[in-house]
C-alpha cells in the first residue's frame, strides 16, 4: 500500500512541477495554473506523508520520490516543451537514481 501511495504523489509533484511552467508560460501569469501547481503540490505531500504513515523510511521513500520526480519532469519537459536533454543531463538523471538505489539497500540493513 505504501508504494502506491508514493506513486501516487510522484504523480501529483510531476503534474505540479509540470503545470508551473504552465503558470510561467505567456505574458502574465496564469492564475487557473497556479491552482492547479498548489492543488497537486498538496496532494503530493499529503501522499507523501501517507506512505510514511504506512512505514516506508523517510530516507527510502523521499529519495525515489526526488529521483522519480526529477527523471519524469526532464523527460516531460522535453517531450511536451521542447526542452533539451542531453547526454550530461541524463547520466545526472542516472547518477540520482544510482545514488537512491543505494540508499535503498543500506537501509534494508
Amino acid at each position: 500500500m505504501a508504494w502506491l501511495v508514493l506513486i501516487a504523489s510522484i504523480v501529483a509533484e510531476v503534474g505540479g512541477t509540470l503545470s508551473l511552467r504552465m503558470a510561467t508560460v505567456g505574458e502574465r501569469p496564469k492564475r487557473r495554473w497556479s491552482l492547479v501547481v498548489a492543488g497537486c503540490y498538496l496532494v503530493a505531500f499529503t501522499l507523501l506523508s501517507v506512505s510514511l504513515a504506512h512505514g516506508m523510511p523517510l530516507g527510502v521513500a523521499y529519495g525515489i520520490w526526488t529521483a522519480v520526480g526529477v527523471a519524469l519532469t526532464a523527460v516531460l519537459s522535453r517531450v511536451l516543451f521542447r526542452e533539451p536533454l542531453t547526454r550530461t543531463m541524463l547520466a545526472g538523471i542516472a547518477l540520482i537514481a544510482l545514488g537512491v538505489l543505494l540508499v535503498e539497500l543500506g537501509a534494508a540493513h
